[in-house]
């Protein structure tokens, strides 16, 4: 999962067992159970008589996760509003922070990985436990389409600024603000995706896939 999540292995690409097994220094076994669990999870796809592959995830199928996302997050913007701890807020501000390193060493892949924990972590924080299971499946099979939205440096600016501003919400202890802030936050993602899709099946572009 962490190979996938983190491009390691891309989206499409073919997966062979026993390669895996050696990389990974476990035998056949554990190796295809994985294979079985993450089928589940939506990250694998099995191709009868071909194969186990990488899922490829579409673009209408990401912009639907994300609509998704942003309905599931408001609720998790009023909840915590109303019940998150200081102890809570001040994990949340460390959090960004880090994030905030990130940009400032222009660490893109660094951010994805902490922007990802940040949402989750909020998430969690929630106390809805079937909330999380399905909000992290979600997130798992987002990070299939890759994440060129926080590749450029002023995007990556922009969603730092946009974190803050969840934060004070929350902060505020407003839980329609905080509501408002997370889901508006969540649908300028979605519309920095369609966008980035747009730029890079443009005619002209080489970089098709990334």
């Amino acid at each position: 999962e962490r190979m996938i999540t983190a491009g390691e292995i891309g989206p499409g690409d073919k997966l062979n067992e026993a390669a895996l097994a050696e990389h990974l220094g476990v035998s056949r076994g554990p190796v295809r159970e994985a294979f079985r669990v993450l089928e589940e999870a939506g990250l694998l796809t099995l191709k009868k008589n071909r194969g186990v592959y990488v899922r490829q995830i579409p673009l209408q199928e990401a912009l639907e996760i994300y609509e998704l996302r942003a309905i599931m997050e408001a609720q998790v913007g009023a909840v915590l509003a109303e019940t998150a701890s200081e102890e809570q807020l001040a994990s949340l501000q460390t959090m960004i922070d880090s994030m905030e390193q990130a940009v400032q060493a222009q660490d893109a892949a660094l951010y994805y990985r902490l922007n990802v924990e940040f949402h989750e972590t909020l998430v969690s924080f929630a106390g809805n436990r079937k909330m999380y299971l399905l909000y992290r499946r979600l997130t798992r099979e987002l990070a299939l389409f890759r994440r060129r939205n926080l590749e450029a440096q002023d995007l990556l600016t922009g969603s730092i600024q946009e974190h803050r501003e969840v934060l004070s919400a929350i902060r505020s202890r407003d839980a329609q603000g905080a509501a408002d802030t997370l889901r508006r936050h969540v649908l300028q993602s979605r519309e920095r995706t369609a966008r980035s899709q747009d730029a890079a099946d443009a005619p002209g572009n080489v970089m098709k896939k990334i």
